[in-house]
């Protein structure tokens, strides 16, 4: 095939495709030039004069030719769709590639899961590259479904498209030197793999001992003053736009011609509903070039620096021995995508996907879709002994992030001593329960921020070991809500007077669904109008916000199933307050 694409070059026999006189975006120089493109076998072979050299020629004048997107982070679970429906939804805009972390599933079903997202993609068009979870569980302090060692990662390297070490957010075991922690690095570096890291709130020293681990890319970073100091230190930042994390507008200002090789962008989580009316990274290049980023940089980020942090050295660019993912698009300012082609091939024409794959293709393992494994749970489980105090510590959300605050404040007590929920001051409570392997273990806490006027919400989506949380008005609700959890094997549930108003399946590991994606979305509209009856004071995303406050390697204070964990002592505090 490398003798047919060099007489292809020479012209000595036909291209399999010239797209002549079009408008090519130069990743190297970052320029935009005119010229014709030869391809031949899935490859660019040739820029130049190649009109009348083809079995088949298009005529690109007037159009642009960009190389396909990458995401250089992305968990496909948090669309709740497999591999299969985000592969269909995503190749529209122009998106070819993604770097995807199984992470999620990994903490419900350990390598069965990850072998199910590996085993998906196997089907589609979509390249799906991926990243072995480091840190099941995400940390020493919780339990999730599965405990992943250096051991049970090694062997999954031979796995087709598994090309590093995914994000390693248990940094109290690398700035110990925990001796397993350490062999999953050496392990990637031994293949000249990139490791992933989670710098989240990271100090200067903390930051150096990554760097000088080996881990070389950090999506946290929610300022251009900390992406500056992961630069400096060879770090690259993914520069995050997602339905949670949104950092790119922060980090802008700060992106300039001389930085910003050491870059990329990602989604990180994206929901189905955002993933289909805004697609993946290809919205955080036109945010950037809408914020003042000069597109051919905005591309490049997006393209070919993303390939070159993860080694994938023939992709990212429109250049003879490139593999041709590409689309073609109006101009380099709106980059409206026309057509999608990848290895050469036509995927996507006049903004539609030519061939839809079917989710049904794969079977459900018995194994993923049997995961709710837990102990009855009664109203005495739900309750919070204030013992004799009037204080609490309390969880409160920041805005429609992950990150929230540890705030001190009054609550209400009943005549038995148990903290009651108060909606006037908006303190609701919050539980989560171990559902992996019935150990009985069940974290409280007092939720700030959700606005709950009656009702309670449930779901198994709660980052990152997936156990399930709910937050709630009253008991009786969070009981019914829990048991529809239950009964469904999985997902999100919405109740109110014992009713449930509107649910969710996701029947795989509770995380996704094999679900056409208009349906997930129907459902999801559904569940999200009636969010909006229990709690129609709430300015932010629930669903998002909730299924982020048992992840405790994010500040200040979250609660996973053994308790309330306070971020800045790396320890579980009590709920009253002296």
């Amino acid at each position: 095939m490398i003798e047919d694409r060099i007489k292809t070059a020479t012209k000595q026999i036909k291209a399999d495709l010239i797209i002549s006189n079009i408008n090519i975006v130069d990743v190297f120089n970052l320029e935009c030039y005119v010229s014709d493109v030869a391809i031949k076998d899935g490859y660019f072979v040739g820029i130049g004069d190649y009109k009348g050299e083809g079995i088949i020629e298009i005529d690109g004048t007037g159009k642009t030719i960009i190389p396909g997107y990458v995401d250089a982070h992305v968990h496909i679970e948090s669309s709740m769709v497999t591999p299969i429906q985000y592969s269909n939804e995503i190749l529209p805009f122009g998106v070819t590639s993604v770097i995807a972390d199984p992470h999620e599933i990994a903490n419900v079903s350990g390598v069965d899961g990850i072998k199910y997202m590996i085993d998906m993609a196997k089907y589609v068009p979509l390249d799906v590259y991926i990243m072995l979870p480091s840190c099941v569980p995400a940390t020493s302090y919780e339990r999730g479904g599965a405990i992943l060692t250096a051991k049970d990662l090694k062997p999954l390297y031979n796995e087709e498209n598994v090309i590093g070490l995914a994000e390693v957010m248990d940094f109290p075991s690398v700035l110990s030197c925990n001796k397993d922690m350490l062999e999953k690095i050496q392990n990637a570096k031994e293949r000249n793999y990139t490791v992933d890291g989670h710098c989240s709130s990271f100090n200067i020293n903390m930051l150096n001992a990554y760097a000088t681990a080996g881990i070389m890319t950090d999506h946290e970073a929610i300022s251009g003053e900390e992406m500056i100091q992961r630069s400096r230190r060879g770090i690259h930042t993914l520069v995050r736009y997602g339905s949670v994390c949104r950092d790119l507008p922060n980090i802008l200002p700060s992106i300039n011609e001389r930085n910003h090789r050491l870059l990329c962008f990602s989604t990180d989580d994206k929901h189905i509903d955002e993933l289909t009316t805004f697609g993946g990274v290809n919205h955080n290049v036109k945010l950037a070039i809408q914020g003042g980023l000069d597109p051919i940089i905005a591309i490049s980020i997006a393209t070919y620096n993303t390939c070159a942090c993860y080694k994938l050295y023939e992709k990212g660019a429109i250049a003879p021995g490139f593999i041709a993912d590409f689309s073609i698009v109006d101009n380099v300012k709106d980059l409206n995508i026309l057509d999608v082609y990848k290895n050469g091939k036509l995927v996507v024409k006049n903004k539609t996907l030519i061939n839809k794959i079917s989710t049904n293709i794969c079977s459900k393992p018995e194994k993923l879709v049997s995961s709710i494994n837990m102990k009855k749970i009664s109203k005495d489980d739900l309750a919070i002994d204030m013992k004799g105090y009037s204080k609490a510590n309390v969880i409160e959300v920041i805005n429609d992030g992950i990150v929230t605050k540890k705030s001190i404040e009054k609550v209400s007590v009943n005549s038995e001593g148990y903290f009651e929920v108060n909606v006037q001051k908006d303190q609701q409570k919050i539980v989560v329960i171990e559902r992996h392997n019935k150990t009985g273990n069940i974290g409280k806490g007092i939720l700030k921020g959700l606005k709950l006027e009656e009702g309670a919400i449930a779901t198994t989506i709660s980052h990152d070991s997936h156990n399930l949380i709910v937050v709630g008005t009253n008991d009786n609700d969070m009981l019914k809500a829990i048991d529809a959890i239950k009964q469904m094997q999985g997902g999100i549930v919405i109740v109110n007077n014992n009713e449930v108003l509107a649910s969710i399946n996701l029947e795989i590991c509770g995380l996704i669904t094999t679900d056409d994606s208009r349906a997930v979305i129907d459902n999801l509209n559904h569940v999200n109008k009636m969010i909006k009856k229990i709690a129609p004071k709430v300015e932010i995303n629930p669903l998002l916000t909730l299924s982020f406050m048992s992840l405790v390697v994010i500040p200040e204070i979250k609660v996973c199933e053994r308790g309330l964990f306070d971020f800045s002592r790396l320890d579980f505090i009590d709920i009253y307050s002296e």
